[in-house]
């Protein structure tokens, strides 16, 4: 090999090792993870931020190597540190899919299924409306750089090789995952408690009127009374799915600042 080329190999697998912490949290992230965003395309930006925070933080190989067990326990805890970060920032996003769901089962569209957009399963036309909702205030406030600048603080806490999270971090998360359905009710809340109450009124309409096929008359009642909420209760759901975003971007700082075994 030329002496030019003598330590190519080792900054290869540098900066291979430098990509995995971005990698994963992009993988786990809301936008970064969708199937529509190009796997070159992740690879890029993990490999733009990886490289300068592997720089700093002053990342090296094991002694050993890459393939042996010192290797392992340096790529084990980078994979699981990038997926609590973007996990976290997933469960925020999240409130507002269970939020469209609630409301999509109120004014009857429980049944009325799309294709999702950002991949997985099919969800109500409503879901998908609050998703798009909260894709465009994510973006709107800056969301996706806030991830990105978490990422890469990250390593000054969490430096390569000792990026384990602890316990404590990880209960945090899953108590974190729980409040999901509080913010995606507190979401759904103008217009779910608005529908109940038509339903209430429905079925009075129904029971002082037994001949009445309510189901020819209670279900475009109830959908145009769900429209007509949706456009009153945009701006006041528009503030509580931006709540929840930034609930999960904060969840991830604090798991990019210090939550280690030390």
């Amino acid at each position: 090999m030329p002496a030019g080329f003598a330590g190519m190999e080792q900054q290869l697998l540098i900066w291979m090792l430098a990509m995995i912490r971005p990698g994963a949290a992009f993988l786990a992230a809301p936008i970064f993870g969708a199937p529509q965003v190009p796997v070159q395309v992740r690879l890029v930006l993990a490999l733009a931020i990886g490289v300068p925070a592997a720089a700093v933080s002053g990342m090296a190989l094991p002694d050993n190597g890459v393939v042996s067990f010192d290797g392992l326990m340096l790529i084990i805890p980078e994979v699981i540190a990038g997926l609590a970060m973007g996990f976290a920032v997933q469960i925020g996003f999240s409130a507002a899919m269970l939020g469209g769901e609630a409301i999509s089962n109120t004014m009857g569209l429980g049944f009325a299924a799309l294709a999702n957009p950002m991949g997985g399963p099919a969800s109500p036309a409503i879901g998908q409306l609050l998703s798009m909702m909260g894709l465009f205030l994510f973006l709107g406030f800056g969301g996706h750089l806030t991830l990105i600048g978490i990422i890469v603080d990250s390593y000054r806490a969490l430096p390569p090789g000792h990026a384990w999270l602890s316990a404590s971090a990880i209960g945090g998360l899953l108590q974190f995952g729980g409040l999901v359905f509080a913010a995606g009710l507190s979401i759904a809340l103008p217009v779910g408690f608005a529908m109940i109450l038509v339903q209430l009124v429905m079925a009075m309409v129904a029971r002082s009127t037994p001949t009445l096929n309510l189901f020819a008359v209670g279900l475009p009642a109830t959908l145009l009374a769900g429209l007509i909420l949706l456009a009153m209760a945009a701006p006041v759901m528009a503030d509580s799915i931006a709540t929840a975003l930034k609930n999960g971007l904060d969840m991830a700082e604090t798991l990019s600042h210090g939550a280690h075994n030390g």
